[in-house]
């Protein structure tokens, strides 16, 4: 049996590569892994799971007069968007004449911040680093902190950027001409 060598200055010299290679390759690994984790595994909205709340009164059913018209409010301590959308979208309302309504928190599912309608796509093209299809050409819900992106036309789903859970939506009703609030979604848990 051969005796262990000892660790010389010169043994340790020899072998100092090793560590800038181990952390290079460790730095890319997590990166790599970050990177799968916020571009692929984006979560579902799945059916709706409204919490009561008390109702409130958002505003008259012709305010939204156009597709696309907004109105935002605060509704259970948190800043909202009420939004009339060109189809019906699951967990929103759907009035006789045809007019489709959908209402989402407007607090990011990252880290909290507050979204917006992004109307032009160019501008989600430039400022959020995303260009959505050819096909699907329509406003979006973009969060300016870290340039998450949001469908509203599939139930607030994260599209594109760090966030990963929908938006919640808000349960809307129609009591006569009037659109009320009388629910909203728990707010997921938030991301690290």
């Amino acid at each position: 049996m051969r005796p262990p060598r000892a660790l010389t200055r010169r043994a340790l010299l020899e072998r100092w590569w090793m560590l800038p290679v181990a952390g290079t390759l460790g730095t890319f690994a997590s990166l790599g892994w970050y990177a799968t984790r916020v571009t692929f595994r984006k979560e579902g909205a799945g059916p709706p799971a409204f919490a009561a709340q008390p109702p409130q009164a958002l505003g008259a059913l012709a305010d939204l007069d156009a597709e696309w018209a907004e109105q935002t409010f605060t509704y259970a301590g948190r800043p909202c968007v009420l939004l009339r959308v060109p189809e019906a979208v699951p967990g929103g309302l759907e009035p006789a004449d045809g007019t489709h309504l959908i209402a989402y928190s407007r607090v990011c599912t990252h880290l909290g911040c507050t979204v917006n309608l992004v109307r032009d796509p160019e501008v989600l093209a430039f400022a959020f680093n995303y260009r959505p299809p050819r096909d699907a050409r329509y406003p979006r819900l973009g969060c300016r902190c870290h340039f998450s992106v949001f469908d509203p036309l599939h139930a607030g789903v994260a599209e594109f950027g760090k966030a990963r859970a929908p938006l919640p939506r808000v349960r809307l009703e129609r009591r006569g001409n009037q659109v009320w609030a009388t629910g909203i979604e728990p707010a997921p848990a938030p991301e690290s």
